[in-house]
């Protein structure tokens, strides 16, 4: 029989440690080849596009999640996941939970491999979906201290602080100011659709981790070239994606595309990542392709066992 999740089945059974110890497999995996992860494919259908991305976890299952652009407030994701060796579909997602966990979960990643040992604070600009599964993660990752938060709406970033404190369990307040948000912060979460830089390399303390999680292209970037001229270490999810959007992703370019690490290959130690605590790392997230249908395939194990 197919599972069928929605969203509030989703955040049900998903919580941030489960969440993020997927998707570091997820990352191990793809390193390892046994991920097979292209990057995604768009159809343009006049005034939208239809968007795919696949995955196959060999030996195992294989599945795909699909999205439009079309901007309807209702507009909703659907992942798919086939057993690999009969091809029957196990499990379907509809909704946004599913992709906004395991974007967080990659986020978790990153802090738990890159952030100093010790990190306890979060700076964040942004106080949407994003923005809240990166900390929501970020707290699986470390033992968090307070958490500082701007974005454009007094209202949305008053009432994201005080989620944090009711949901995490951990101080939390509402700045004026971007750089007021990202001061003495030991992680620095970026989560916008803002097309020009929100933060600039000098408001952040040595030391900083960074996850940048909106616009990050050429002519359309929340952060700025002194952000990755500043990174000792520049890292992302998904090396094939970063080379493949359009325009090009700024850490993609000359002289970035060089420095650009594989986050799974610093897990599974084949490159360094941080390797001094006065470092300022940056993980330029893309979404590795197959995550989502690696989460939904451990949201299935979870169903299963609960059944």
């Amino acid at each position: 029989m197919v599972m069928i999740f929605a969203d509030p089945e989703v955040a049900a059974a998903l919580d941030a440690a489960t969440t993020v110890a997927a998707m570091r497999d997820a990352l191990l995996a793809a390193h390892a080849g046994r991920l097979v992860a292209p990057p995604r494919a768009a159809a343009p259908l006049g005034g939208g596009r239809m968007v795919l991305t696949a995955g196959h976890l060999t030996g195992q299952w294989y599945g795909f999640r699909s999205y439009d652009t079309f901007g309807h407030p209702e507009g909703e994701q659907v992942v798919v996941l086939h057993d690999g060796r009969t091809g029957a579909v196990r499990a379907v997602a509809v909704g946004a939970e599913l992709g906004s966990r395991r974007t967080g979960g990659l986020g978790g990643v990153a802090v738990d491999t890159l952030a100093r040992p010790d990190a306890a604070t979060v700076g964040v600009i942004g106080s949407g979906a994003q923005a809240w599964t990166q900390v929501w993660a970020a707290a699986a990752a470390r033992p968090l201290r307070e958490v500082t938060v701007h974005s454009r709406s007094a209202a949305r970033r008053e009432a994201f602080a005080a989620r944090v404190r009711a949901e995490l369990g951990v101080p939390a307040r509402a700045v004026a100011t971007p750089a007021d948000a990202v001061a003495r912060r030991d992680v620095v979460v970026l989560a916008t659709t803002s097309p020009t830089p929100v933060v600039r390399a000098a408001d952040l303390a040595p030391g900083t981790h960074v996850n940048a999680v909106g616009f990050k292209q050429r002519d359309r970037a929340e952060f700025g070239t002194d952000l990755l001229d500043a990174a000792d270490v520049l890292v992302t999810d998904s090396p094939a994606q970063a080379a493949a959007y359009d325009p090009p992703m700024l850490a993609a370019l000359p002289p970035y595309a060089g420095r650009l690490r594989d986050l799974g290959a610093v897990l599974a130690g084949a490159v360094p990542g941080r390797t001094a605590a006065d470092q300022i790392t940056v993980f330029c997230s893309t979404g590795l392709a197959g995550t989502e249908v690696f989460l939904l395939d451990r949201l299935a194990q979870v169903g299963a066992a609960a059944v």
